[in-house]
């Protein structure tokens, strides 16, 4: 093409910055970015923007922030930017018809892992969760159900044996941005052919809530492992000791050290600078943990002040 496509880019959590930042450095600057309406947090509860509209009003990017895209006037707002390529990265909202048959050039979407596997809103933490050795990032064209239309690229990645949600999510957004900005010259140029995803292999992330973080500490320990790295940094993992939550902000599965026979699932043990877990299955080293309104802390730093917690039994119900 003799002039680049108008682009808007639709997106709005921490992982869609990347993905922004590269189109705006890139011959695809987006002529606007929509994202999700501002939302009370805090303890205050006060509006916080998303973070895609402040890195769009920093780099001079015009911002609009519809309740909802099948509104008449949001359809009528974006149709009248006349719209040649569209690109979504973790918007929140599926697009509905009116507004995905406006550009030329089709609708794209960055998506944190190899489709079809993991569609979805949290395919990060679906990975971790279920063991995956490997994820990545797809680049695929949006139709009008979630992440079930045709893939132009792919991208493989190695998960490592203790990366985090938060840190996995950082490195596919960064390994997303790459990959589109690769596919977008071939795919308007006409040299790719999208490839129909084979929806029997499908899998799904659905979106995760903070009750997702409660350990259930009957299950094995290599599976309360990985929950605490895919819920790492949200929603955490939590239980509580003695009647107070207890947020597991590290932990390791350590497969050398027996079962205590007849030791219940849950109980604590503190031995010098160690903590461990007995589970249904192995025993869990926790390495940092953080008591509620109290600042995290390494498992030596814990264990000099809840010596008193040796013995008991995390998660019971009635304490």
């Amino acid at each position: 093409m003799s002039d680049p496509p108008r682009t808007i880019f639709y997106g709005s959590p921490d992982f869609a910055l990347p993905v922004l930042a590269a189109l705006i450095d890139s011959s695809w600057r987006p002529i606007a970015a929509v994202t999700q309406p501002d939302r009370p947090a805090g303890r205050g509860r006060s509006p916080k923007p998303p973070p895609v509209k402040q890195l769009a009003r920093d780099r001079g990017i015009p911002v609009l922030q519809p309740e909802r895209l099948r509104d008449q006037a949001a359809i009528a707002e974006i149709a009248a930017l006349r719209p040649q390529l569209q690109i979504v990265a973790a918007y929140g909202q599926l697009l509905p018809a009116p507004i995905l048959d406006l550009p030329e050039h089709g609708t794209l979407n960055v998506h944190a892992s190899l489709l079809p596997r993991w569609r979805g809103a949290a395919p990060v933490h679906a990975a971790i969760l279920h063991g995956d050795r490997e994820t990545g990032a797809t680049i695929m064209l949006l139709d009008q159900t979630e992440d079930t239309g045709p893939v132009l690229a792919r991208r493989p990645t190695s998960i490592a044996a203790s990366e985090t949600a938060g840190q996995l999510s950082d490195r596919l957004a960064a390994l997303g941005s790459q990959l589109l900005l690769e596919t977008i010259p071939p795919w308007l140029d006409g040299d790719i052919a999208p490839e129909p995803q084979d929806h029997s292999r499908a899998t799904r992330a659905r979106r995760i809530a903070k009750a997702a973080g409660k350990i259930d500490w009957s299950r094995p320990a290599i599976e309360i492992e990985r929950q605490v790295r895919a819920c790492t940094p949200w929603p955490g993992a939590f239980t509580t000791a003695e009647g107070t939550q207890l947020r597991i902000a590290k932990a390791e599965w350590i497969p050398t050290i027996p079962d205590r026979p007849g030791a219940q699932p849950g109980r604590l043990g503190i031995s010098g600078d160690w903590i461990g877990v007995q589970t249904g299955q192995g025993t869990l080293a926790l390495r940092r943990l953080q008591r509620a309104g109290k600042r995290e802390m390494s498992a030596a730093e814990f264990a000099r002040g809840a010596a008193a917690l040796d013995g008991t039994i995390l998660g019971r119900p009635d304490a």
